[in-house]
């Protein structure tokens, strides 16, 4: 599901011209180091042609993402038509439970968002 979400909106943005616009995501662990799993999301975007618009990190470690700060204002750019979607390395970066997962993939499609992953969702 995840996947066709990506589809439909790179084919809704293409149709019309726009370029995809998207903000870089990862979640690490208090006063680890973001920078490599930024980078492994940065390939997602190259390989895509993307515009990367914001790029920024949660050092919050496992939490639910609706109460992390800078998922929030990526939340906010993508309400604001800002960016399109979020890219991130894997699941983990959203949330290692199953259902809190879905209900993130949910919102962002309820707000004609999109979360692409540089891993496959099994992959840490």
């Amino acid at each position: 599901m995840r996947e066709a979400d990506v589809r439909r909106a790179v084919e809704r943005h293409a149709a019309s011209g726009t370029s995809v616009r998207i903000g870089r995501y990862t979640l690490v662990e208090p006063r680890q180091d973001p920078a490599d799993r930024l980078v492994q999301a940065l390939a997602v975007v190259l390989r895509f042609g993307w515009q990367d618009t914001i790029t920024t990190f949660d050092d919050t470690g496992v939490s639910d993402p609706a109460i992390r700060p800078q998922m929030a204002r990526l939340y906010t750019a993508l309400c604001r038509g800002e960016i399109h979607g979020i890219v991130a390395v894997s699941q983990v970066d959203v949330s290692t439970f199953h259902d809190v997962y879905a209900d993130t993939l949910t919102l962002l499609r309820a707000r004609g968002g999109f979360l692409a992953l540089a891993r496959s969702e099994t992959s840490l």
